[in-house]
């Protein structure tokens, strides 16, 4: 769980941080490239002549979202929000959280596959005969999303506000109470090892959206109250019991789980070691896509609605005046990227021991498993799945960005997971069969460490 939190934690500084400069070197690019006609072209590689890189491509996109979807957010008032939930009852509150939640995770999945749409058509061959709608509809289908998701956000961190300034504190105490509902609708199911890795992975989605909910609704109140340190005291408390009551249902969700279903606690480790995996895959120099879009697609945890709405809520709170402020506002961005470096220097290190210690080396360098003629056709068409892929290169992860040659045979492969997915669902015997085919591919190549990753896409993509 604290894995996967600071995973979301360096995906969600991600786009404060290193987005606006990648943008803005993007945008660079984009000026100066008449610069580049004087030039020969002889010599240049196809990559040097494209207009923009795939990732950059992508980054601009994202830029652009961000900001409009910021604009359309002044549009929204939160004062006006805040005391048409509080006039409501009690029950109605309760019953809109819970609508609230429901749709929140399955906008969240729809999102993915909308911001996924978009980025495929923005980077897609020129010459290829298109099949969808084009970047301009997606566009437009993008911001609408974002917008959507983040008024939908808007309101759940407003009715928790409610909740926290309500007198006699029975709205949250309900709230809370609401979390011991979800063990009765989970733990007397029926769980096998993937549809438990899912409901993890949900969980800490779930999780750090609280805690970005919480500090939405600690802005809103020390804004109201003139920014009173004491007034930091009362809410303490409060937050404290959301949090105690997030984590103690977690544990005793996951607990009865394992004991009903006859699940070893070590399948955690398994799970840790698949994120660690889709990590330590997006961090090689052939990845177009910074490993936040493989977070998102494991976790449903999509960063951008919930950017804009911190950043229309802060900037609304906080007023920056004179050439100090705006000088505490510089300190403060350069504390977020280094912040955002030193957790994704921590996260790589932990991931690398994590990978080591699943013995997924193989499976992260020699990703191309060779079956022997004496396996069946179905083991020989289990370990051929995981070759398979929007774009699978040979640390084998996959990326939104990277076009595949044939379009048409790879098509079905998108509802294929990666490696780490067959890491937790091969059976034991194809887990020994696919240890011997690895071990019979040791010969052929040089033994790699994990440590000859790309220093350079430490802080994201490569841009060259």
């Amino acid at each position: 769980m604290f894995f996967g939190i600071f995973l979301c934690l360096d995906a969600f500084l991600y786009v404060f941080t290193l987005l606006p400069l990648r943008v803005f070197l993007a945008m660079f690019r984009f000026i100066t490239l008449p610069c580049y006609g004087l030039r020969s072209h002889r010599g240049l590689t196809a990559s040097d002549r494209r207009l923009l890189q795939p990732a950059q491509v992508c980054d601009i996109l994202k830029g652009v979202i961000l900001v409009i979807c910021y604009f359309m957010m002044h549009y929204v008032d939160y004062s006006m929000m805040y005391h048409l939930i509080r006039g409501q009852s009690v029950i109605k509150l309760y019953i809109i959280y819970n609508m609230l939640e429901v749709a929140d995770r399955l906008i969240s999945s729809f999102g993915q596959d909308i911001l996924d749409a978009l980025y495929w058509t923005a980077t897609e061959p020129k010459e290829r005969k298109r099949a969808h709608i084009g970047v301009i509809p997606h566009f437009f289908m993008a911001v609408l999303y974002v917008f959507l998701h983040a008024i939908l956000i808007m309101v759940q961190a407003t009715t928790l506000n409610v909740a926290f300034n309500s007198h006699n504190k029975s709205l949250l105490t309900i709230m809370m109470s609401n979390n011991f509902v979800e063990i009765k609708g989970s733990v007397f199911k029926k769980f096998e090892k993937n549809n438990l890795f899912q409901m993890s992975n949900s969980d800490i989605k779930e999780r750090f959206t609280n805690y970005v909910l919480l500090l939405i609704v600690c802005l809103r109140n020390m804004e109201q109250f003139s920014w009173n340190p004491d007034h930091l005291w009362v809410l303490f408390p409060d937050v404290c019991m959301v949090v105690a009551s997030e984590i103690a249902v977690d544990i005793v969700k996951h607990a009865f789980i394992t004991k009903f279903n006859d699940i070893t606690a070590d399948v955690y480790s398994e799970y840790r070691a698949s994120l660690a995996f889709d990590l330590v895959s997006s961090r090689q120099k052939n990845a177009y896509t910074d490993y936040s879009d493989s977070v998102s697609r494991r976790m449903g945890f999509i960063p951008l609605p919930l950017a804009v709405l911190l950043i229309r809520v802060v900037t609304s709170s906080i007023k920056v005046q004179g050439v100090l402020a705006y000088v505490c506002v510089v300190l403060f961005y350069c504390g977020l990227i280094s912040l955002k470096v030193l957790n994704s220097i921590v996260l790589l290190g932990k991931s690398c021991q994590y990978v080591k210690e699943a013995k997924m080396e193989e499976k992260l360098f020699n990703p191309v498993l060779t079956a022997t003629p004496g396996k069946t056709a179905g083991k020989q068409q289990s370990t051929f799945k995981s070759t398979q892929g929007i774009s699978t290169d040979e640390n084998g992860s996959t990326s939104v960005t990277n076009q595949p040659v044939h379009q048409k045979d790879n098509t079905p492969s998108l509802l294929v997971t990666s490696n780490s997915d067959q890491f937790l669902t091969t059976p034991d015997g194809e887990e020994k069969d696919i240890s011997q085919d690895s071990s019979e591919l040791k010969h052929r190549s040089a033994k790699k460490d994990l440590l000859e990753i790309d220093r350079f896409t430490i802080c994201g993509n490569r841009i060259d």
